[in-house]
């Protein structure tokens, strides 16, 4: 289930989870740029998901590869720093994120599988969001036990829907598995991280950095409002492109629950969860922005790879005009 090392720091790493001391974790060494960087964090936060079964659990709060971890948060977290064009804009929260969410360019992945995409693409795309939807809201709960009582109540109000609503068989996690079995691909969390792009793992980097520390709670919900604010709309698209390609209804019936389920959640996500916390702390209003934007910014550099890598595919084969 280990990926192959993409450098220094995940090479560390996964010999560490293959069996070597943490203590041979060198202290100072850096990644070797971006893609190593954000492997070497995914491996890491896995210690706190499921991904890694079969490693020893004792690793999990090991002060090694926590110290490792928190050497390569700190430049990643200046970057999404420096990417966020803040600050936040002044007005109530929630009309705030619907307008930021609204207003954000980018390219449109769910378009393309609409219309264009090839099943090869689409497998491509599952595998590529199996990272996510495998784990669905399990990063976000982190932020639970951090939030005064009115953002935690409403957060907890998404987060039954998120999990099915008390049936096992209606998580959304249960759900996308289900889904992938019905198109030949495998519902074992992370098997396909080691063919996921460096934005694939930024994206689900980011939700674990916010989820696990409390300083990073407003962006934890800023991002949350982001995703479900524009999720309704692209899950109905690619429901359709699922369809237009004849693949099971399992697949595509995933994408039709998050049509209805977004539409509602994120009105609980901007205007109950972010608007009740930025009333409390007014402090973290700034970071519950930069939430937003991270998640929006990363699903645009996902979708600007994805289409550049597909569309050249399709120049490339001379069946294809250009």
């Amino acid at each position: 289930m280990l990926p192959r090392a993409r450098g220094a720091a995940s090479g560390a790493v996964l010999q560490v989870l293959d069996g070597a001391p943490p203590e041979a974790v060198d202290p100072v060494a850096g990644p070797d740029g971006p893609d190593d960087e954000q492997l070497a964090l995914w491996l890491l936060y896995a210690l706190h998901h499921r991904e890694l079964a079969e490693v020893d659990e004792v690793l999990e709060w090991d002060p090694s590869l926590l110290g490792l971890r928190r050497r390569l948060e700190g430049p990643w977290e200046q970057r999404l720093r420096d990417r966020f064009v803040g600050p936040a804009p002044p007005g109530d929260v929630g009309e705030e994120l619907f307008e930021l969410t609204a207003a954000f360019e980018g390219a449109s992945l769910s378009s393309y599988v609409q219309r264009t995409a090839t099943l090869d693409q689409v497998l491509e795309l599952l595998r590529h969001r199996s990272l996510y939807h495998l784990r669905e809201f399990d990063p976000t709960a982190w932020v639970v036990p951090r939030l005064p009582a009115r953002p935690k109540a409403a957060l907890l109000e998404l987060a039954f829907d998120e999990y099915g609503g008390g049936d096992p068989r209606r998580l959304h996690s249960h759900l996308f598995a289900r889904g992938l079995r019905a198109v030949g691909l495998d519902e074992t969390p992370g098997t396909y991280v080691g063919e996921a792009p460096t934005e694939v793992l930024e994206q689900n980097n980011a939700m674990s950095l916010f989820g696990l520390h409390r300083r990073w709670r407003g962006a934890a919900v800023g991002h949350l409002a982001a995703f479900e604010a524009t999720s309704s709309l692209p899950s109905r698209r690619i429901a359709l492109g699922l369809r237009r390609l004849g693949l099971p209804e399992e697949i595509a019936g995933y994408y039709d629950e998050h049509v209805m389920a977004d539409a509602v959640h994120d009105q609980l996500a901007c205007r109950l969860v972010c608007g009740s916390l930025v009333a409390e702390e007014p402090d973290l209003r700034d970071d519950v922005f930069l939430g937003a934007f991270t998640c929006l910014d990363l699903e645009a550099r996902y979708a600007a790879r994805m289409l550049g890598d597909w569309q050249g595919e399709q120049r490339a084969d001379p069946g294809v005009p250009a």
